[in-house]
């Protein structure tokens, strides 16, 4: 069965649209599935769509040597130019597009010559590989859409729980509403920051498999990201990971990164940079009045999945009982925002005398929101942030704790 994942209906929307869909995000967390789901719709709705993958050498060998051959591989005649209008468009859906030789070329030529004919809806395995192939050629030709590992509500519609969606949303309904499932819910909730939200993670129930399975993801597949953006240091590659792991929601120092690791800031600047387009990482940028200060002060970093995060750790013991459960919920909590905000507007605000909030959120120019992080919310006192409230008085500030992972 496939599942349905909450980005399928923004998706849907943009199939009118004559632009091509790229769906992009980290190795494994379920973009294919995305891809075959859009099929079996198309299809069930009677369009012309084809289903190609270029890990298929056959497929890829001729699409290398000219885009138009990619039509040797549907049962249907071309369309002969942008000037003939189909009355159907053709839909070409495309696992792992990043793999031709050079895929602007070729969606660039497939949309030039046949646009609005034909619709390419693709799949690549990281922002590296559209960053560093998709050049500007394709503006006004394409739409990105990043798939991230599950969401929270995600991972428990994945375990079949449609009683516990019910409760959620009573739940956000009714502020004072008292959960009968409250504690199953939870249990959840603590299993998600423990496995985080890789798709073949949260189907398997066996504790000991999920943490296999997050192994192989760590050993297989991250080295497959290693190999194909060239890096020669593989273990000093691991060990900045597993550095940054046990560093989540703190400053990014690159001195001393470089130092620990014992390689140059050039080469740390491109393992960052390796670890964020193949989404790993996000670095979140400090909040200032100031834009220069802003532009000049180091970031902090969050992990785009938990799991991936504690197996590089081996922690895998309760959230509630971990030494590192407040870094835990902090980067929980930024994984909920970037559900709802662009990532470049979730920032965090500290001065050189080490005052702090977790996360502001420029909803508007000069408003948004201020959010502190604690794992109980009785440990908050407002008046540590006489500071920031003085200084910006049109963002309010609030906490969330443990118990408000709901929110949205």
């Amino acid at each position: 069965m496939i599942r349905q994942r909450h980005i399928n209906s923004q998706i849907i929307k943009h199939i009118p649209d004559k632009r091509h869909t790229i769906i992009t995000g980290a190795r494994q967390v379920g973009k294919t599935s995305v891809l075959k789901w859009l099929f079996q719709k198309l299809s069930q709705e009677s369009n012309q769509v084809w289903y190609l993958t270029f890990e298929d050498h056959r497929i890829l060998d001729s699409v290398n040597s000219h885009p138009v051959k990619i039509f040797d591989h549907i049962p249907v005649t071309p369309p002969l130019s942008m000037q003939q209008t189909l009355e159907q468009p053709i839909f070409l859906l495309i696992d792992e597009v990043q793999y031709a030789q050079d895929p602007t070329h070729f969606l660039k030529y497939i949309y030039d010559q046949y646009e609005g004919n034909v619709k390419i809806i693709a799949t690549g395995s990281s922002a590296f590989y559209i960053d560093r192939n998709f050049t500007d050629s394709l503006a006004g030709r394409k739409r990105i859409f990043n798939l991230s590992s599950l969401s929270l509500e995600e991972y428990i519609e994945f375990h079949d729980r449609p009683d516990l969606m019910a409760e959620i949303s009573a739940l956000r309904e009714k502020p004072d509403y008292i959960s009968p499932q409250q504690n199953t819910i939870r249990k959840f909730f603590f299993e998600y920051l423990t496995f985080g939200g890789y798709p073949a993670v949260a189907l398997e129930k066996d504790f000991n498999e999920k943490k296999f399975l997050l192994e192989e993801l760590k050993n297989a597949y991250v080295k497959r990201d290693i190999y194909e953006a060239d890096i020669k240091m593989e273990n000093r590659f691991f060990l900045l990971f597993q550095l940054l792991a046990d560093q989540t929601g703190e400053l990014i120092n690159k001195n001393e990164l470089a130092s620990t690791v014992q390689i140059d800031h050039g080469t740390i600047d491109y393992y960052l940079y390796t670890l964020e387009k193949c989404y790993h990482i996000h670095r979140v940028k400090p909040f200032f009045r100031n834009l220069r200060k802003e532009l000049t002060k180091m970031p902090k970093l969050y992990f785009n999945d938990l799991g991936m995060r504690n197996i590089l750790l081996n922690r895998f013991d309760g959230p509630e009982l971990r030494s590192d459960k407040g870094q835990l919920l902090e980067n929980y909590f930024f994984l909920r925002l970037k559900q709802k905000y662009d990532p470049d507007q979730i920032r965090f605000w500290r001065t050189t005398d080490q005052k702090e909030v977790d996360f502001v959120v420029e909803e508007q120019f000069g408003e948004g929101k201020a959010i502190e992080i604690k794992w109980l919310e009785k440990s908050f006192d407002p008046k540590k942030y006489n500071k920031f409230t003085e200084t910006y008085p049109f963002f309010d500030l609030s906490c969330l704790d443990s118990t408000q992972f709901l929110f949205r």
